[in-house]
């Protein structure tokens, strides 16, 4: 599918089909798909719950406004975003460093240079490590969404949950922030689609404050 028909063509759809299964493979293909999406430093601070279980869904969808379509479709994500994805000692922070010295775009003496960047621009303050990783994560998800349409699966991003209660409910470490739950699936094509809402146009979107001499 040519990209400009995937992204004209994404919808946040409200009615998935019960009937209609999203199978491992086609599953496996979207997130391998969208772990090309690109991070700060290449640190990929993002992990995925995927969520099958009949009952584990029903547990989110009480905690989600119990909106219908968390345990309509057939697959729900919960999107998660890595706070602590800058730190010394941490697996994807060590392997990143490890990649990029076998490729040759770093060498082992810059380790240190390497770590005091990451914490300089990513953990100095609990802002900027709640950035760092709701920025990323969302490149992930969005990219998760894209992916999805290109297989031919429908998707909608939430954030209308209780955080903390999703946290306590499924044993989610402190580290992680929940930037959106995600309902995967296929349109019910018994309902009626909607029109695709307003969006932005060239001239609303390019903005000039001026500049101070």
């Amino acid at each position: 599918m040519d990209f400009k028909d995937v992204a004209n063509g994404r919808r946040a759809v409200n009615f998935f089909d019960t009937k209609k299964p999203v199978s491992d493979q086609l599953l496996r293909e979207m997130v391998d798909t969208a772990s090309r999406a690109p991070s700060s430093f290449n640190l990929q601070p993002w992990s995925l719950m995927i969520l099958r279980d009949y009952e584990e869904k029903m547990r989110l969808r009480k905690l989600a406004w119990d909106q219908p379509k968390v345990t309509d479709a057939p697959v729900v994500m919960i999107v998660l975003a890595d706070r602590d994805g800058w730190k010394k000692g941490h697996t994807s922070v060590e392997k990143d460093f490890g990649e990029m010295v076998k490729a040759g775009s770093m060498a082992e003496e810059q380790y240190d240079w390497f770590i005091g960047a990451c914490r300089s621009l990513y953990g100095e303050t609990q802002d900027k490590q709640q950035a760092f990783a709701c920025k990323n994560a969302g490149f992930f998800a969005m990219a998760l969404m894209y992916a999805a349409k290109n297989l031919g699966l429908d998707t909608h991003p939430m954030d209308g949950f209780d955080h903390e209660g999703v946290r306590e409910a499924f044993n989610i470490p402190k580290n992680y922030w929940i930037p959106l739950l995600l309902a995967v699936g296929y349109f019910d094509e018994t309902k009626t689609l909607h029109p695709p809402k307003w969006r932005k146009g060239f001239k609303e979107i390019v903005v000039s404050f001026g500049s101070k001499v």
